[in-house]
Parts: C-alpha cells; structure tokens; sequence
C-alpha cells in the first residue's frame, strides 16, 4: 500500500509540469502581441511623416494629429498586454516548475520578474491590468465629444476613481512592504 501512495503521489506532484504548457502559450502570445504592437509603430511613423507637409490643411492636420495619438494609446496597450503576457508566464514558471537561476541573480529582475508566491503574482499582474484600463480609458476619453457639461464631468469622475485606484494600489504596496519589515524585525 506504501509502494502505490508513493507512485500515486509521484504522479501527481509531477503533473505541476503540465503548466509548462501554459507557459510556452503565454510566452507565444506576448511575442505576438509584442510583434503586432512593434508593427504597430512601424505604420505609426510611416504615417506621421506626412504631419509635417506643408500642404495638408489645418483640419486634415488636427485629424491626422488626433489619429496618431489614438494610435499610439494603442501601440501602448499593445505593449502593456504583452508584458502581461510575459509577467504571466514567468510567474507560472516560478511558481509551479523551478525557480528561475538566472533572475534571481538579476537586480532588475527583483523589480518585477521574481515571483515568490500566488499573491505576488497576483499583484503583479493587478498593477499591469489597472495600467491597460487607465490607457483604454485615455484611449476612449479621445474619441468621446464633449458636447454637453455633463460629458465633462463624467471624465473628470472617471479620472478621479483612477486616482483612488492607484492611490490603494500604492497604499497597499507600502503597507506589504512595512509588515515585511516587522516581520525581520521580529525574527531578529
């Protein structure tokens, strides 16, 4: 009966490798995502070159002016989802395969890339999605007319919440780091 639990838990502690596969997806969409993003900006210049002729008139230069601003919200999101993408995988790595050897012994990867346990990845990835919402909402404040007051305000409440949310997303990185220090404090 011994000789059985210890396959039966063998197999299925060895099934956490499964996740590579997930892995090898998120890698694969964040360079997609990079890829379409990249050429994204390679049509942006092509596109904005035309800003500086002297024969486009001034509506068609405030339209080209608007267009490419949008376009480069776009490219912004683009790049924020790709970093997601990749923030995700390697998190899943961590957490459920190996360490990765070579980012701990990274100073820059200690900013963004270790990932210790669910919450930190969670919080990662939170911090990455809060900022693709703050650009779709530039993006869409863009396009949206204000023709009436109201429609003002209505932004202007949008951008407040995203004040608050990013306000709470700071307290509560503060607030993780002081218990991280009371806790070494305490062991010593």
């Amino acid at each position: 009966m011994k000789f059985m639990e210890y396959l039966f838990e063998g197999a299925l502690w060895r099934s956490r490798y499964m996740v590579v596969f997930a892995v090898l997806a998120s890698m694969a969409a964040a360079l997609v995502v990079m890829y379409m993003a990249t050429v994204d900006v390679v049509y942006l210049v092509q596109h904005v070159l035309h800003y500086a002729d002297s024969s486009l008139a001034g509506e068609a230069r405030k339209a080209l002016h608007d267009e490419t601003i949008t376009h480069v919200v776009e490219v912004v999101d683009g790049y924020l989802l790709a970093t997601f993408m990749l923030i995700f995988s390697l998190g899943l790595y961590e957490l459920f395969v190996s360490d990765i050897d070579e980012a701990h012994g990274s100073r820059a990867s200690s900013k963004i890339l270790v990932i210790n346990n669910l919450d930190d990845l969670k919080q990662r990835l939170a911090k990455v999605v809060l900022m693709i919402l703050i650009v779709n909402l530039f993006e869409k404040a863009l396009k949206i007319p204000m023709n009436e007051p109201l429609d003002l305000l209505y932004l202007g409440g949008a951008i407040a919440l995203i004040g608050v949310a990013l306000y709470f997303t700071h307290a509560s990185e503060s607030h993780g780091k002081d218990s991280e220090e009371a806790d070494t404090k305490s062991e010593h």
